[in-house]
């Protein structure tokens, strides 16, 4: 009998541990994936504290995988794939095809999307059983260790980017230099904006700058955020990148007439917005979710054209535990990312 490792929890909020399964075979529509490397994300806590409906423990999470394709099952070879592809698993980890949503092309908001670690067992194991319509392909240009942050941190900020309504020569703030900020502020110049990063400290601004951030706002300083935005023009657009409903509020008022605040960073407390904030100058405000298969293949092949990378730490999937425990205190920098030799 052949096995593979795996990081699990068997309880709900509880340590990980390390043992052994039965390597799975690929039904229908499916593909095994051998996993060399996947990222750690904060929404992975959504799941090892069973704060989501249907999670079931014991539990492997991991929704940021990048590795090779070792078996194809029924009917994925007719989809293009072959034995060796490199692929991306990311949180869009497949749809039901059937729902409104699926039946109207949207499929990133499917009703029944299948989320790695929340509809099967996700990148904190060796192997990983995905359908054919989560794969994206990862270009030569990028390691294992970059490509799996590209596949939800990466595709959830660039999409947010590029699906607003800035335009390369506005000026568009990213909120947050985290894990999803330190990818957005590299995509928002690539793209042609003038850019902005908000963080709290003085002592971040070097590091924005490095990034390529053309300003630095402290929200620390004691200006208002909001104030500091207008005193640049008023930004067309800000992507919310920290999980932060009080920081998300501040930057409303310094949105230009019809700009647009582009959530994603996730938080339970609600925004403190209100309706004269938006209605007067046309304000939008909107969450936007991560990205498709396919949109994650177009942040890779981005990433790779403009020499964009997440900061990344990686370490082997023995050590998933101290892994997981350090992005939640938030001393990762920038992305804790799991390897398997």
């Amino acid at each position: 009998m052949s096995t593979y490792r795996v990081a699990q929890v068997t309880a709900s909020g509880g340590t990980f541990e390390l043992t052994e399964r039965e390597v799975p075979r690929p039904g229908t529509g499916q593909v095994r994936i051998a996993v060399d490397a996947c990222g750690i994300c904060h929404s992975d806590a959504l799941f090892v504290s069973g704060a989501l409906p249907g999670v079931s423990f014991p539990l492997v999470p991991g929704h940021e995988i990048a590795g090779r394709i070792e078996e194809l099952g029924e009917g994925a070879g007719d989809r293009g794939w072959q034995l060796g592809d490199r692929v991306a698993v990311g949180w869009f980890g497949g749809s039901c095809g059937h729902c409104r949503a699926c039946r109207e092309g949207d499929f990133i908001v499917c009703r029944n999307l299948k989320v790695p670690g929340w509809a099967y067992d996700g990148g904190f194991g060796a192997q990983v059983i995905a359908p054919v319509d989560a794969l994206a392909r990862i270009p030569e240009a990028l390691s294992a260790a970059d490509a799996g942050p590209m596949a939800c941190a990466g595709v959830t900020t660039y999409n947010g980017l590029r699906r607003s309504s800035a335009r390369p020569g506005d000026l568009v703030a990213v909120l947050g230099l985290g894990g999803l900020g330190h990818l957005g502020v590299q995509y928002a110049v690539a793209m042609g904006f003038e850019t902005v990063g908000i963080a709290r400290g003085a002592e971040k601004a070097d590091f924005a700058k490095r990034l390529g951030a053309h300003h630095y706002v402290d929200s620390t300083s004691g200006t208002p955020v909001a104030e500091a935005l207008q005193s640049l023009g008023g930004a067309k657009a800000v992507l919310a990148t920290a999980g932060n409903s009080e920081a998300i509020t501040a930057t409303v008022d310094g949105l230009a007439h019809r700009g647009e605040l582009v959530v994603i960073g996730a938080d339970t407390a609600p925004l403190g917005v209100s309706p004269a904030q938006l209605l007067m100058s046309g304000r939008v405000l909107r969450g936007h979710p991560s990205g498709t298969a396919q949109d994650v293949e177009d942040t890779m092949a981005f990433s790779a054209l403009h020499g964009i990378r997440p900061m990344t730490e990686t370490v082997p999937v023995d050590q998933a535990d101290e892994a997981y425990r350090k992005m939640l205190s938030g001393k990762a920098r920038f992305r804790m990312v799991l390897t398997y030799g």
